[in-house]
């Protein structure tokens, strides 16, 4: 029969057996490679968002340098402009308009020209007396560097545009090249964002003396 134990005995430390192996704590699962993956993730997801913009950005808009004198004053060598291609996908180029667009020789390793859209199709566009004239009516146009020392005469196609630089006699453009089909304007200037003192949008220009003789 057990005998009940004493005070002393009840309070005597036990001690593990000599040579026993401790207890170890439990194993710690690391969370990184959960972290990884979500780095991982994370820089994929800014990827792609990155490279759906750039192809978003690069769809609707172009930036283009000034790369002649041929648009002064408005516009001068080493400028930089954004242009819109979109513009004329929901309407037709309309005068006035400063256009990028390709060259009429089909090489595409040519460099597109920066001009400002004068005639439209139907019109017959005639340089004399130092002035452009639109359907035998001369326009105003306060943007040009100084008078035309040229005159001719041409007459646009139905699918025809005529461009001009406002550096009318230091310019390579319709006057020597002739009209261009719509498919070769690229898109319409929107704004300059270089130099950041010039940076802004362009006026549209309107020309109340052909809307007075139609």
């Amino acid at each position: 029969m057990s005998q009940p134990l004493n005070d002393s005995e009840m309070n005597t430390p036990v001690i593990a057996a000599q040579g026993a192996t401790p207890l170890l704590n439990p194993p710690q699962i690391s969370d990184e490679p959960a972290s990884f993956k979500i780095l991982v993730q994370d820089l994929l997801e800014t990827l792609l968002l990155a490279a759906i913009v750039f192809v978003l950005i690069n769809t609707f808009t172009g930036r283009y340098q000034v790369l002649s004198v041929s648009m002064e004053p408005t516009l001068h060598e080493g400028q930089y402009l954004l242009v819109s291609k979109a513009s004329y996908w929901f309407h037709t180029p309309e005068r006035g308009d400063i256009v990028v667009v390709k060259p009429l020789n089909g090489d595409k390793n040519s460099i597109p020209l920066i001009k400002r859209l004068i005639g439209l199709p139907g019109d017959t566009v005639e340089a004399r007396d130092g002035r452009i004239w639109i359907n035998g009516v001369a326009i105003n146009e306060g943007y040009v560097s100084g008078p035309l020392g040229y005159t001719n005469r041409w007459t646009l196609a139905i699918n025809e545009y005529f461009l001009l630089g406002d550096n009318r006699n230091n310019s390579s453009d319709s006057h020597s090249w002739g009209p261009v089909p719509k498919e070769n304007i690229i898109g319409k200037a929107i704004f300059r964002y270089w130099p950041l003192e010039l940076f802004g949008t362009f006026p549209h220009y309107a020309f109340a003396e052909l809307e007075a003789n139609p």
